[in-house]
């Protein structure tokens, strides 16, 4: 097999399939088709990721509001995104099993920017973005060690949790999602689910696999909530049409 096509085949297989399938032409290794989807998976959950969270942004930006979004949810699931990617990078994993966390790293640092500066503190939300640099240089870099970045991945659990149900309660509250994107809603929901099943299948790592149940879990919470008070909300518009 030329070395070139070899090299753009471990995008999606690995070395030990690309022998299986092509050298080999086995074609039906069960381990081989688990291995691949799993690549294949992950690889589009990191091409959804590249726009998962624009939809919000564009929905703050439009509204130049940030009403019914709960800053302490947002920076909770930045420091949720940040610690995986960070285990995940130090601890040598395979890209496509984390490289979603980056962009949506990005956007959810944009996003809880956008909250704080629409909120009115402007130079609060400046500090912020300092600080967080300075902490993905450290990473980066290198200047942290694993182990501390084991125990912020085991946090993750809780506080994925508790970022969720921060944000059901405060649309609870409301009687109204505000600002939460749908779309973002249901892409987050569907791509944690699908990231059960590529950590089982590349990392193996119990903490990741654990974060990712709770996260979907606390996902379709959202997404449930999403499609109630949608409902909700156009029956209060209909009603208020009869009435006119």
């Amino acid at each position: 097999m030329p070395q070139i096509i070899r090299s753009l085949g471990l995008i999606v297989f690995t070395e030990d399939c690309i022998e299986e399938y092509f050298d080999d032409l086995n074609f039906f290794h069960a381990g081989c088709f688990k291995a691949t989807l799993s690549r294949v998976l992950g690889l589009g959950i990191i091409g959804g990721s590249l726009l998962v969270k624009v939809p919000q942004i564009v929905k703050i930006l439009r509204s130049k509001s940030a009403k019914g979004i709960n800053v302490l949810s947002v920076l909770l699931d930045l420091f949720a995104i940040t610690a995986m990617v960070s285990y995940s990078f130090i601890s040598g994993f395979p890209f496509s099993s984390w490289g979603d966390g980056v962009f949506l790293g990005i956007q959810t640092l944009a996003i809880a920017i956008l909250v704080m500066h629409f909120s009115g503190n402007t130079v609060q939300a400046t500090a912020f973005l300092g600080a967080y640099l300075a902490v993905i240089f450290a990473v980066t870099n290198r200047l942290t060690s694993v182990n501390l970045l084991w125990a912020c991945q085991a946090m993750n659990i809780p506080i994925v949790l508790t970022s969720k149900l921060i944000q059901a309660y405060t649309n609870y509250s409301n009687g109204s999602t505000g600002q939460l994107s749908a779309v973002t809603g249901f892409m987050l929901f569907f791509g944690s689910l699908a990231r059960i099943f590529t950590s089982i299948q590349e990392t193996g790592d119990l903490i990741m696999i654990m974060m990712y149940i709770c996260s979907t879990a606390a996902n379709a919470i959202l997404a449930a909530q999403i499609l109630y008070y949608w409902n909700v909300d156009t029956q209060v518009k209909e009603t208020a049409k009869k009435a006119q």
